[in-house]
């Protein structure tokens, strides 16, 4: 069994040196290394600031109490970070080949989840929080249990994430699976006089500190339990993994017969939104924006956030979220299908065309759920239009430049997460310039012309790009029938 563990790590490695994207992901890697070391030194910020934060606000209780009390919270962060990942029933079908019982990869690839290094990350916020709050008490040996205990708790949640990632690749609807365990939670939490899960919870981490057996025979326990559901769903859906039965079964779908009177754009436009709700990666991905959406939203409907520049943050990422995923990958799909494309003239430019009047069209979206926020007094409509606008008419036209740069074919039916994703120089830079220049213009414009004149302004900007549409994407057809024979041969060796 280690020989067959190491055997497929040393096999994974080979295999993405192999890809032809390996040398033009070497700085989208630089990048997430940069923004890992960025996370692990704000985690370690809050590790040491909030044990002075807990003693003044709750002078009654020790800091670690009270951190023990959020660890659902904790964990259910991780659980939600942890959907970017692939599962190992992604990775065994490449093994299925090869005359070793599947069983044992599975297990294997179950193992490797465990020492997973992200599995690490949170230790980056307990070990600074725990030599600050624990240490006076408990000493270094506090420290390691605390430490190992996280850890345990984060290798049985990487199970459970698992778990509804596996599920929700066969449908979507299953990931409410999770809610009625959260919700439960929430109801023992919040029930009047109660609290038992974080009462639970503040016990169980002060176990761990103390060095008591049945603290960690319960995080074992729970690891196991989860390992071996895990283990058994995966081996079950294979098979279906492979031969995606879900997809051979007939279902209806809206012909979309109001874009008839568009002509070739409302071809292309039927056949953006068809992609979208059809196929199972561009789906996934929209319902997952629609979640992320949805909490932003409900981050700024309760005013969690005070600072009017982290709601100006949320708002725009709200709107520019779904744009963000999709046009920074704009061509990667159709690279499926380029050569088809490049039979008829301007088909490109008719597709670009319709690719901006659906992203136009999505907004409706976000806009009907900051509504919500806007109605609380939590941020103003003025703000509410200058981002609805200046994403429609500034960030998304940016974004599509990629459609002149992007060459590697994306898929449509597995995840477009993971070693495979079409990772290059231009995607990080744009990606970045619109999530910060929007809210760089903002405060400039608010120095000069006071926040209403600001707002205004970026609102005129918005409708300037929105109305000049068809010059802007004249011109990213032209730049990429300049290049279209260098981006076909990368779409066809990347398919």
């Amino acid at each position: 069994m280690t020989h067959l563990f190491f055997d497929i790590r040393k096999l994974q490695k080979l295999d993405e040196k192999r890809s032809p994207m390996f040398e033009k992901n070497r700085f989208a890697k630089v990048m997430v290394y940069i923004g890992i070391a960025f996370w692990a030194a704000y985690l370690v910020l809050f590790g040491v600031l909030l044990p002075s934060a807990f003693s003044e606000g709750f002078p009654g209780m020790e800091p670690y109490h009270i951190l023990n009390k959020g660890l659902l919270i904790v964990l259910t962060l991780d659980f939600l970070v942890r959907f970017l990942f692939p599962t190992p029933i992604q990775e065994v079908k490449p093994f299925l080949l090869l005359p070793v019982p599947k069983r044992k990869v599975m297990a294997a690839l179950l193992l490797r989840e465990a020492i997973n290094p992200f599995n690490f990350f949170w230790l980056f916020f307990f070990v600074p929080f725990a030599l600050l709050s624990v240490t006076r008490f408990y000493g270094l040996a506090g420290i390691v249990g605390y430490a190992l205990g996280v850890w345990l708790l984060t290798v049985m949640n990487s199970y459970w994430s698992m778990l509804i990632r596996v599920l929700k690749r066969q449908r979507f609807i299953y990931i409410c699976w999770c809610l009625p365990v959260y919700g439960l939670l929430a109801l023992l939490e919040f029930l009047p006089d109660t609290h038992w899960v974080s009462t639970f919870t503040m016990n169980w981490g002060e176990g761990f500190i103390l060095w008591n057996p049945f603290a960690f025979l319960g995080a074992l326990t729970g690891i196991g339990l989860m390992g071996f559901i895990n283990y058994k769903v995966q081996l079950r859906l294979i098979y279906n993994e492979l031969s995606r039965v879900e997809d051979t079964k007939i279902k209806k779908i809206s012909d979309y017969a109001f874009l008839d009177r568009y002509g070739n754009v409302g071809e292309y436009m039927r056949l953006e939104l068809k992609m979208l709700f059809r196929n199972k990666s561009p789906r996934s991905q929209f319902w997952s924006l629609i979640v992320i959406t949805v909490l932003f939203a409900l981050a700024l409907t309760f005013g969690l956030y005070e600072e009017s520049g982290m709601n100006g943050f949320i708002c725009l990422y709200c709107y520019c979220a779904f744009g963000l995923a999709t046009l920074s990958q704009i061509m990667a799909i159709e690279g499926n299908y380029i050569d088809g494309l490049m039979v008829r003239r301007e088909s490109v430019y008719n597709m670009l065309r319709a690719k901006y009047y659906v992203q136009c069209g999505m907004l409706a979206i976000p806009f009907i759920f900051c509504l919500v926020p806007v109605c609380n007094g939590e941020i103003t409509l003025s703000m509410d239009l200058a981002y609805l606008f200046f994403t429609a008419g500034i960030i998304f036209p940016g974004m599509m430049q990629m459609a002149v740069y992007n060459d590697k074919t994306a898929p449509l039916n597995t995840g477009l997460m993971g070693k495979r994703q079409n990772n290059n120089v231009y995607q990080t830079v744009i990606v970045v310039a619109s999530l910060t220049v929007p809210l760089l213009v903002n405060s400039g414009l608010e120095l000069l012309l006071g926040t209403t004149g600001s707002y205004i302004t970026m609102s005129a900007l918005g409708l300037a790009g929105f109305l000049t549409h068809r010059l802007w994407i004249n011109n990213i057809y032209t730049r990429f029938m300049a290049r279209r024979y260098r981006n076909m041969e990368g779409f066809r060796n990347t398919r």
